[in-house]
This record gives structure tokens, C-alpha cells and sequence, in this order.
């Protein structure tokens, strides 16, 4: 059988061994081309490049050539460094006030963000809703935003998105629920609508030519044209406790996966285009299937995503998207993250087990499995050639998989 991904791929997209932001290449945690990777591992787990200490937070790495970027919490700083992906030397380290305290002490006070890496210039947002954008080459603070939108409590975690000559990204508040700022100088270019902020972060996607940015906001999911961001559709969605934290996923079909933990559950929407505009209809939805944090990965029309979490146990999940029936739940895997490649799915727990799953809508099928991370552990993996970087609150390792 031939395995086709829910990818959605744009004429930029990295090549394979880049890792350029959040999701990677195309923000949807799928890598398409990559070295052959072992089927099995030793009891010890796959080869052990290097581990160094990481302070706190669950920002997820980025990369671009042999530097991995990306921010941590110490006292009241958050601090963006590039470390070599070779041999885990730290190439810069800059430091940004934060005296951020999320409401949830005993899970740390974030940063959450991943930091976007585009022209060169790395754009990190703190988790208190500042934008520092700075050189990839040397740290140095090239402009700075306060973006004062939505308080959250705890914290700001949407991940920024590159658009052109732009990055966009979510503030929250009255006209100014989604924000452009030109990449160059990090002045405005427009900022509109009225929805407040969430922690989910935004995403590309192209609905029969048509270019829309898709964003999850407090009551609403909703498309905006990344130009100027006119509303394009819209849908509601309420998520309890604003707890909206999981990045949509964007599948084959023009289908449009959406999901929360408590009440709101999980939808599927249907997007058809109908000249230059676009028409947003509900397929299904279901109050059982939960992704509270964490992300989905879909793979020939299956997602895989682990369902509750907060308000019930994680289990790990194959559900179909296009019509919502639930193919299989296992127990045995509790919260868990995912990137998907070389038609395995490398997936992380939050206790640090790193797993190889052969995903199939049949049944789950473990290849391999290593406990390697001790902290918690709810940042994803990301895959860069056959190089996997995964962090835990703690720390920082680089794994051989090929």
C-alpha cells in the first residue's frame, strides 16, 4: 500500500535536515524526505549524539543548517541561544526580562513558544506576549514588540508564522486578534479583528488556490487573507476555560481538524471554494475525542493524537478524519507528541519513553521503545535528516535514527 501524508506543501518549504519553526517545513509535523531510519533500537535506545542541560520550558527547538534554536526560562529571563547541532556547543545566548508566573507553578512558568527562523533572523515570542526578533548569525536584538493583547494565564505560547515579507502572529483583543508585523523592522502592517487570544498557534493553508492563514481563537476557528486580513470564513468553536492549545491540522481533501480538551471536543470542517470565496462546513464532531496540548499527525486520512489529558486520561488514539470513527485506543500510551517520517511515527510521552510506532488504522504496532528523558516532557520531537532533537523541561539530546 502507498502511504500518503495530510500535507499541505508550499513552493518554500525547507529541504529535508531543516526545521525552520514550529511543525517543521510545513508546519504540520510531517518531514517527507529523509535518510532511511532503523526499524529497531536496542534496549539503550537509538544512538546518543549528545545531551546537555537545557534551563526550563517546553519551547521547541528550531533548525537551520547545524544550529538549533531556541528559548528557555531562568528566574525572570527567557533566553533565546543557537547551539551547534554537532556537537551541542552553545554558538550565542541572549537574555529578555520576563516576570512571568503562570497559575499552574508546578508545571513552570514556560516559555512555550517555538522560535521561527526566516531571512535570516530568528523571531521568538516570550510568554508574556513580546516579539524579539534577532540575528541567527549573533543573537543581537534587531527590533522588539509588545504585542498587550489577551492576558492568559499561563502565558503566551502561539508560535509565530512567516507570510511573505511578514510574521504574523495572534494578540487577542479588539482589532487586534491577529497582528502582521514587516519582518525587516518589525512595524505594523495590519492588525484586525476582535477575537481573543488562545494558546494555539496559526497555520497556511490552500483551499483550491486559495492562500488562507487558519487561526483558533477564543470562540471561533476562522480563516483571514494573510494580505490583509480579511475574514474569509469562520466557525464557531468554544473551548472551556479558553484552554485552546493544539495547532489544526490540514488534510487532503480540504479538510480542516480541530480539537480542545473539557466539553468542545474535536470537529472536522470542509472547506469548498466557490469562486474567490470559501464556504466552511461542519463534517463531524465529538465531545469524546480530546487533544488537549500536544499535536496531531495524519497519515492516509488517520489521525493519530492522544485524547484527553487534563480532565481524564491521555490514550492514544487512530481516528478516521474524514468521518470521525474511532479505528483503535490504546492505554498503554499516555501523553504523547509526534513527528511523522519515512513511514514511521516517532513519538515522545511526556515520562521520556521514545517510541517507534508503524502507524495503521488496523492496529498499534510498537517497532521500538526507549526511556531516555526524565523530566516532562511535552515538547515534540523534531527531525532534522535523520538527526532527532527532543527536549524535556530540563534538557537537550540529539539522537542518531538512521
Amino acid at each position: 500500500m502507498t502511504r500518503r501524508t495530510c500535507v499541505f506543501t508550499t513552493a518554500s518549504a525547507a529541504l529535508s535536515g531543516q526545521w525552520p519553526q514550529w511543525g517543521g517545513p510545513n508546519r504540520n509535523f510531517v518531514v517527507e524526505k529523509c535518510p532511511p531510519l532503523k526499524s529497531k533500537w536496542p534496549a539503550s535506545g537509538p544512538k546518543v549524539l549528545w545531551k546537555r542541560p537545557l534551563g526550563d520550558g517546553y519551547s521547541g527547538p528550531s533548525i537551520e543548517g547545524d544550529v538549533i534554536y531556541t528559548v528557555y526560562g531562568r528566574l525572570s529571563e527567557e533566553v533565546t541561544t543557537a547551539i551547534d547541532a554537532r556537537n551541542d556547543k552553545t554558538q550565542w545566548e541572549q537574555t529578555g526580562r520576563s516576570p512571568f508566573r503562570s497559575e499552574a507553578p508546578d508545571m513552570g512558568h514556560g516559555p512555550y513558544a517555538t522560535p521561527l527562523v526566516a531571512n535570516g533572523k530568528v523571531f521568538a515570542a516570550s510568554v508574556t506576549g513580546r516579539i524579539d526578533c534577532r540575528s541567527a548569525k549573533d543573537g543581537a536584538l534587531l527590533w522588539q514588540q509588545e504585542l498587550k493583547g489577551t492576558r492568559l494565564p499561563y502565558g503566551y505560547a502561539a508560535s509565530p508564522i512567516a507570510f511573505r515579507d511578514t510574521v504574523i502572529v495572534p494578540c487577542g483583543g479588539k482589532g487586534r486578534s491577529l497582528v502582521a508585523l514587516n519582518q525587516s523592522d518589525g512595524k505594523q502592517a495590519w492588525a484586525a479583528n476582535d477575537f481573543p487570544n488562545v494558546y494555539s498557534s496559526p497555520i497556511m493553508i490552500n483551499v483550491d488556490g486559495l492562500e488562507q492563514l487558519v487561526m483558533l481563537m477564543d470562540g471561533f476557528v476562522f480563516a483571514v487573507n494573510a494580505h490583509n486580513s480579511d475574514i474569509q470564513w469562520r466557525v464557531p468553536f468554544q473551548a472551556s476555560y479558553s484552554i485552546a492549545v493544539a495547532t489544526p491540522v490540514w488534510a487532503p481533501g480540504n479538510l480542516l481538524f480541530i480539537s480542545s480538551e473539557y466539553d468542545a471536543g474535536t470537529k472536522v470542517i470542509k472547506l469548498t471554494r466557490d469562486g474567490m470565496k470559501t464556504k466552511a462546513e461542519e463534517v463531524w464532531s465529538a465531545n469524546r475525542l480530546r487533544l488537549h496540548h500536544g499535536n496531531a499527525v495524519c497519515v492516509d486520512g488517520t489521525l493519530y493524537f492522544s485524547s484527553g489529558g487534563k480532565g481524564s486520561v491521555a490514550i492514544l488514539s487512530a481516528v478516521d478524519i474524514a468521518t470521525g470513527k474511532i479505528h483503535w485506543q490504546d492505554r498503554t500510551i499516555g501523553k504523547a507528541t509526534f513527528v511523522y517520517t519515512d513511514k514511521k511515527l516517532i513519538t515522545l510521552d511526556q515520562d521520556g519513553n521514545l517510541m517507534l510506532i508503524d502507524p495503521s488504522p488496523e492496529k498499534l504496532k510498537i517497532l521500538a521503545k526507549a526511556g531516555l528523558l526524565t523530566n516532562l516532557s511535552w515538547t515534540p520531537p523534531v527531525l532534522a535528516g535523520s538527526r532527532l532533537i527532543i527536549r524535556d523541561r530540563k534538557s537537550l539530546m540529539a539522537l542518531e535514527l538512521g
